[in-house]
Formats: structure tokens, sequence, C-alpha cells
């Protein structure tokens, strides 16, 4: 019964964080390059290095095995685990966002 009471809350603020974190990462990556959707290209691969457990090595050494453990892996995701990953993606998305914007408006960054 304690479980089910603070999952909510850890549920979003672990969404929260992961989005402020990707933002700040985002935005100071897409700053930095000069190029505006870089983290977002970036992010599935960090994802995927968040989900799986094999050794980055093992996807050219043993890729039939490793591939099929990241398809394992991702099927048996909870839907709680794709949200926190989703608002990770969605704070890439929106520092790209606002990069352009901030560029558009006349903002030199670097």
């Amino acid at each position: 019964m304690q479980n089910t009471i603070f999952a909510l809350p850890i549920t979003i603020i672990s969404m929260l964080l992961f989005f402020v974190l990707f933002f700040g990462i985002g935005f100071i990556l897409n700053m930095l390059l000069r190029m505006s959707w870089i983290m977002a290209i970036i992010y599935p691969i960090i994802a995927i290095f968040l989900i799986d457990n094999v050794r980055f090595i093992e996807y050219f050494t043993n890729s039939k095995e490793a591939f099929s453990q990241l398809g394992t892996q991702l099927v048996s995701l909870a839907p709680i685990d794709i949200m926190i990953v989703s608002s990770g993606f969605a704070g890439t998305i929106l520092a790209g966002v606002t990069i352009k914007l901030l560029r558009n408006k006349g903002y030199r960054m670097f």
C-alpha cells in the first residue's frame, strides 16, 4: 500500500527532473555547437544506454544478441518508465525550439 501512495509524486518528480535535465543539457549543447537539434538526435542513443544493460561494444561484436536483448527491454518497459523517458525527449525538443526562437529574435549565442 505504501508504494502506491508515493508512486504518483515520484513519477511526477522524475518526469520533471528528466525534462529539466535534458532541456538544460540540450540548450547548452545547442548553444555551444550551434546546431539546434543536436541533442534531439543524440537523445535516443542516451535513452538506449539508460534502458539496456548491454555494453556498447557488444552492439558490434555480438549484434544479434545485443539488439534482441534491446528489443526485449524496450517491449517490457512499464508505462511510467516510458513517460519518464518521453519527458526527457520533450525537454530536448523544447531546447531546440527555444534556441531556434532565440536566434530568430536576434540573440547571438557564442
